[in-house]
Formats: C-alpha cells, sequence, structure tokens
C-alpha cells in the first residue's frame, strides 16, 4: 500500500473526476491562518479542513487538546466535501507533513483506503510553479459508508493497562520532540514528562523537507523494533502522531494503534503517573 504521492502526479491528474483534494494547512497558536491562507489561494479543486473545526472535536476535560471529531458530523463534511467510497483522496498541509497525516488517519479510520499524504504539500506545490485558485469549489453532495476500523485507534484504558501491569507489549512510542519527552519543557501541557514506558522516536524524522522518507529509512529509525510488535504510537494531542503513524506502516509494521487523545488525555487524569528522562 503506497501512502504518499507525489505534486508531479498530482499535477498530472488535476483534471480527474475520481480524485477529490483536500487542503489541511493550520497553524497553532494561530487558528485562522490555515483558512486564509486556503482563500489567498489553493491547488485547484481542494476543499479546505480545519484542525480544529472539522478534523477535530470540542474540547472538553478529557480526550485530549484535539479530541476525534464526532464520527457522524465527520461523515457529514466528507459527503459535503464530494468524497465517497470510491473517491481516491489526496491530503496536503503547509509542508509540515502532520495535519495531512491527521485527515489520512480519520479517513483510514472510517473505513477508506485511497487516501494519500501529498508530499512536501504546499510549499513544494508552490516551488514546482504549479497552478494554485482562489475559487472555492462545491461539490453535489455524496453518500459515504462508514466501516470503522477498529484496531486504528488505542483507547484511553489499552494505554493505562499497559502502564499499571508494566506489559513490554504493546511498545508505547511517543512522538514528541526530545526535550518535551525527558521533561525538559512543557510548552503546553499540565505536567511535563511522558507516559511511562514509551520510547521517544520524533515524528520529524520521518520527513525529509516536507517529504516522508521511504521505507528503507523508516525501517531503520525503528529498527530496534520487530515489526510483528503491537505499537501505540502517540504525541501532545494525537496529531502529529499520525505522521509517525504513517512512518511506522511504511516500515511495515502490522498492528499500530493511534492513541488519538495522546499526551493532553493522560495528564488530565491527575492520578496517572509521568516519567522525566530517557528509558523511563
Amino acid at each position: 500500500m503506497n501512502f504518499v504521492v507525489g505534486k508531479e502526479w498530482l499535477n498530472e491528474n488535476l483534471n480527474n473526476e475520481q480524485i477529490k483534494i483536500v487542503d489541511c494547512r493550520f497553524e497553532l497558536g494561530n487558528p485562522d491562518k490555515g483558512a486564509d491562507l486556503y482563500e489567498e489561494g489553493h491547488i485547484p479543486g481542494a476543499v479546505y479542513f480545519d484542525l480544529e473545526k472539522q478534523l477535530s472535536a470540542p474540547v472538553s476535560k478529557h480526550g485530549g487538546r484535539h479530541p476525534l471529531p464526532e464520527i457522524a458530523r465527520f461523515k457529514s463534511y466528507i459527503e459535503k466535501a464530494g468524497i465517497d467510497n470510491t473517491k481516491t483522496v489526496i491530503a496536503y498541509d503547509g509542508g509540515e507533513g502532520s495535519y495531512a497525516s491527521r485527515f489520512w488517519w480519520l479517513l483510514q479510520f472510517l473505513g477508506h483506503e485511497k487516501v494519500f499524504v501529498l508530499n512536501e504539500g504546499f510549499k513544494g506545490w508552490i516551488e514546482a510553479r504549479y497552478m494554485t485558485t482562489k475559487d472555492i469549489p462545491e461539490y453535489e453532495a455524496t453518500e459515504f459508508e462508514v466501516n470503522i476500523r477498529k484496531e486504528m485507534m488505542a483507547s484511553y484504558e489499552e494505554v493505562k493497562e499497559v502502564v499499571e501491569q508494566e506489559k513490554k507489549s504493546p511498545i508505547l512510542i511517543d512522538s514528541r520532540e526530545e526535550r518535551r519527552y525527558i521533561g525538559e519543557v512543557e510548552p503546553i501541557d499540565r505536567i511535563p514528562g511522558h507516559i511511562p514506558s514509551a520510547i521517544n522516536k520524533f515524528w520529524a524524522e520521518g520527513l525529509e523537507q516536507g517529504s516522508f522518507k521511504d521505507s528503507e529509512e523508516q525501517k531503520n529509525r525503528f529498527a530496534e523494533l520487530d515489526t510483528k510488535d503491537p505499537v501505540i504510537v502517540y504525541c501532545g494531542s494525537g496529531v502529529t502522531a499520525a505522521s509517525n503513524y504513517i512512518a511506522l506502516k511504511m516500515a511495515g509494521f502490522e498492528n499500530v494503534k493511534l492513541y488519538a487523545g495522546s499526551y493532553s488525555d493522560w495528564v488530565s487524569y491527575e492520578q496517572n503517573p509521568v516519567a522525566k528522562g530517557k528509558n523511563q
């Protein structure tokens, strides 16, 4: 299974009615920026999906900073965008890869397999001097059949069981940068550190200049792990971990789950333990 496409391929297929394009640009700390950028110019035919309005539910006491959207509501957004189960969907962001990966994961979770991330994102598209537009498309609403893939998501209870029973499997992977993982800094969440027993694999190391590294390079990133081992991946709020989810699948891991609430959900329960430093 392929997970990404290149800008050249998309440019050649812009007029293919079986392809739908989704703009996922977003800027943390400036939540209106993505929509503004979309209105200033986007890939022709692209519809806009906002991280906090379409790709997340409202924040509550638990569930993390970017809870998964309510399924029926997300389904309605997909259908309004003209996406049904037959369409091939290409998601892009500014070139970070993480916001497009969030959309990729959500659509996969709903049972749609023909969804891909655009390597290099909008930045690469602009650098190639491909066509952009300010026109906002409207599509005839479709019907999307949801087939939830429960095996893609780890619940809070599953993660808690790993920690409380000190299980060696599944393996917990923290996708945040090392400084946050070891507890040296924590700019957002209640308390610094990581979920006990988790290892650190910074999500951004799975990409290079906005493109996902190839399968061999991803295998090297996770070389100390067995691809048959079950893995639960998380980050701060479940967004950047989606990039590591893709990287793990590219590396050949068979059993990968995303803890959608991630560290921000874990520390919303005051009784939960937190580890600091490496290898704890």
